[in-house]
């Protein structure tokens, strides 16, 4: 039996270990499968596990960057969506 951990800093499991039931791509990202007790299946996002081996950049930062390139690039994609005509005048409410 494969296990994995909790590693996602905010997490209420941050730590507990959890047997895997499955592990497959659901909703546009790799997830873990487990029974969560009560035979309760629950999934996460394998990146919030020690399942996967560690994403290059963040091991090559150390510890020094919390988001990864991609992450500030899906942040401003995001705010560019919910306030269009302000990122493009370049205006910032005080």
């Amino acid at each position: 039996m494969q296990t994995f951990h909790v590693t996602h800093p905010f997490h209420p499991w941050k730590g507990r270990e959890f047997t895997l039931v499955s592990y497959r791509k659901n909703w546009g990202e790799d997830r873990v499968f487990f029974d969560a007790g009560g035979n309760c299946l629950v999934s996460l996002p394998a990146g919030w596990t020690d399942f996967l081996p560690p994403d290059p950049l963040v091991a090559l930062a150390e510890g020094r960057s919390p988001l990864r390139a991609d992450d500030l690039l899906q942040l401003a994609e995001l705010l560019r969506r919910i306030a269009p005509e302000s990122a493009a005048r370049g205006v910032h409410d005080a």
